[in-house]
């Protein structure tokens, strides 16, 4: 078959924060050093115009991301230290702190909330809006964004290193069969391959397989957070409060707990997580989710409201022993296709932009070396070892793990992680 391929120097697969962020950088990167080269502030050679391409499956960067999260802003201002001045969508500052356990019918409020779950100095974000807010800076910096492009497969050459990606046919039926508007996918070369396109991608999936890159870790585990956008019919929900549960509708037995999120405009964003490890075969998580709305205390709060948004979103909790490798000949991992959340925190954007980072800064010195191996692009788990990334994940390794042996345990357990790093 026939197929149009593209050069490019380096592709980011999957526009969500992770890569964007690495796009920008490594951007600003290449751009500063050729400056420096051209008013000799720097000796070298000028590494010239360098490709960069970012291939997303939505119709638009951002249009796969529901909105309403809490973001530690530590890795956006490393990023960009203007991004407020820059016009970043902040939402609102985390302005109140809620912890409530909920009985069957009741909702008790915690004298305290858990450390691990203030959020003073945070921002509530959308998520949908923050990353086509970094799209538009992308772009602004020359990066190439590609909508509508998902990647398919893996490109290698006969020794396995990985040499691009190929995306999706256009125009198959249900059945596979191809359509009068068929169009064959094209493939991107490059010198670098970046995948961050979320948990439990199916690149990913793939490349970890063929390459062994999980070999010698723990198994990934996973989560489940079905997630809602509900608007009010008045302000009972203060803007600015960050609400966690934990409690009904799970057993103690089950990993499961609750948010709620006050945005501008008497929006809420609402949702629960179930840890995908539950032991009934017959627990379903969305059902899950409905009987957390169900509670006295959520209804009343939602009563008279309108769901405007829905989703759900798969969440990788297996910390940092389930990290797979994060490089290999020609390819890097980030955000949380490669594991980065702090499950404890439930924060992830945060080292999803601070992996992207670090992948830019290994990118650039492979392109300063010509040098696009293993060996050279092992740099990128170095320099992961060596930020802030590391010992924050390294301190709540054991967090999901830790309720293994139930909800009573698993507090106990945080606790003591908590207390003891």
């Amino acid at each position: 078959m026939e197929r149009e391929s593209l050069e490019m120097d380096v592709v980011f697969v999957g526009a969500g924060p992770a890569n964007l962020s690495g796009a920008l950088h490594l951007a600003r990167l290449v751009r500063e050093y050729n400056e420096a080269i051209a008013n000799g502030t720097r000796a070298g050679e000028s590494l010239g115009e360098i490709e960069i391409g970012v291939i997303e499956k939505g119709a638009s960067v951002g249009a796969h991301i529901l909105s309403g999260a809490v973001m530690d802003p530590r890795a956006l201002a490393e990023l960009m230290p203007d991004y407020a001045e820059q016009g970043a969508p902040i939402e609102t500052p985390v302005l109140e702190d809620e912890f409530l356990y909920l009985t069957k019918k009741r909702a008790i409020k915690s004298p305290i909330t858990p450390p691990p779950l203030k959020n003073h100095g945070y921002h509530i974000v959308s998520q949908n809006r923050l990353t086509a807010w970094l799209g538009e800076k992308c772009e602004e910096a020359g990066v190439n964004i590609f909508p509508e492009f998902p990647g398919a497969e893996m490109l290698y050459d006969r020794d396995d290193r990985v040499i691009g990606v190929r995306t999706g046919d256009k125009g198959i039926d249900r059945e596979g069969r191809q359509k009068a508007n068929y169009e064959p996918g094209v493939d991107l070369f490059a010198k670098v391959t970046v995948l961050g396109e979320g948990a439990r991608g199916s690149l990913t999936k793939q490349l970890s397989q063929r390459l062994n890159l999980n070999d010698g870790r723990e198994p990934q585990v996973y989560s489940l957070g079905v997630k809602e956008l509900w608007e009010l019919p008045d302000d009972r929900f203060a803007l600015g409060r960050v609400t966690h549960t934990l409690g009904y509708p799970s057993d103690t037995k089950t990993y499961g707990g609750g948010w709620i999120y006050g945005m501008p405009n008497r929006v809420i964003s609402i949702g629960y997580v179930t840890g995908l490890d539950y032991g009934d075969p017959l627990l379903d998580p969305h059902a899950e989710f409905q009987r957390f709305k169900m509670h006295p205390f959520i209804a009343r709060l939602l009563n008279g409201g309108k769901m405007i948004r829905y989703g759900a979103k798969t969440i990788a909790a297996g910390g940092l022993h389930a990290m797979p490798q994060l490089y290999a000949d020609g390819v890097l991992l980030t955000g949380d296709c490669a594991g980065f959340l702090n499950s404890q925190r439930l924060k992830g954007i945060h080292t999803a932009i601070k992996s992207g980072m670090l992948a830019a800064e290994t990118i650039f010195a492979a392109l300063l070396a010509g040098d696009y191996s293993a060996g050279q692009l092992s740099r990128y788990e170095r320099l992961v070892s060596e930020s802030w990334i590391t010992p924050e994940l390294r301190s709540v390794r054991n967090f999901h793990a830790g309720f293994k042996g139930g909800r009573w345990l698993g507090m106990a357990n945080a606790g003591l992680q908590f207390l003891t790093g």
